[in-house]
């Protein structure tokens, strides 16, 4: 029995933030259902040995762009590596945990900046070519926060809300030009991310990293932590020609742990 043809085999795609985390894993899924892949990461070392693992992976060379893509030169030097993508993943890292009372307005420009205007400026970029060719796939991934948002990241439910609201929007204007653009809303996923701040709620409360890490995974209706593969699986088949007729949608991946019906 052969695995499903996703149809998007010699297609191209520019994941973003895919050194690492989600991001690669998305990075993974594509590669393996035969797209080229061209990774996208802020640290050379770590970009390069990602792309040598992926290469040795699917048996074929996989390239990358070490850029940051919250700047204008950074989103030029993905578009140069990768221009005029099929298939975009936009992925960034979200602003700091704090208080409402403490950010200034330079605070929320920034995480606007990172997590709103820089995903509309690429998408700006590239959605122009996937509408002329009649075909194209945005997928966002955005956080669980839109849904239900998280105490301490203000910062990120504002960013992110305003995001999701424009992609609704844009989502509907492209759907007859063959492009579909939908969200990816991660929950507690076990990547180096979710390591690291279970380390700093360890570090503050007195208990271990593996109270803390095993915690996590009961407090969940599956009583575990997603795998980064779960959520890489899900963005290859929004990709697919089969998800054609999935559109502007908020795809919850958090095993259930968020208790609305809406």
């Amino acid at each position: 029995m052969t695995g499903l043809d996703y149809g998007i085999a010699g297609r191209t795609a520019l994941v973003c933030g895919s050194s690492q985390g989600l991001g690669r894993a998305c990075a993974e899924a594509l590669a393996a259902a035969g797209v080229e892949v061209t990774l996208n990461g802020r640290t050379q070392a770590t970009l390069e040995r990602t792309a040598a693992e992926l290469a040795e992976a699917v048996g074929r060379p996989v390239s990358c762009v070490c850029a940051d893509v919250t700047t204008p030169d950074g989103r030029a030097s993905m578009l140069e590596a990768c221009p005029e993508p099929d298939i975009l993943v936009t992925n960034a890292a979200g602003p700091p945990p704090g208080q409402f009372a403490d950010w200034d307005e330079d605070d929320w420009h920034k995480a606007l900046s990172a997590n709103m205007v820089a995903p509309i400026m690429l998408i700006r970029e590239t959605i122009g070519p996937m509408r002329r060719k009649g075909w194209g796939r945005i997928v966002n991934i955005t956080s669980n926060a839109v849904k239900a948002p998280i105490p301490q990241l203000g910062l990120s439910n504002g960013a992110r809300s305003g995001f999701t609201g424009f992609i609704a929007g844009l989502a509907r204007e492209v759907a007859a030009d063959g492009v579909t653009i939908n969200n990816l809303l991660p929950g507690q996923f076990a990547t180096d991310r979710l390591r690291s701040l279970a380390r700093t709620v360890a570090d503050g409360s007195g208990s271990t990293f593996e109270d803390v890490w095993d915690g996590m995974a009961a407090s969940n209706p599956a009583r575990r932590l997603g795998r980064p593969e779960e959520f890489g699986a899900a963005c290859a088949f929004l990709a697919s020609r089969q998800a054609a007729y999935i559109n502007g949608q908020n795809i919850l991946l958090d095993g259930g742990a968020y208790p609305g019906t809406f």
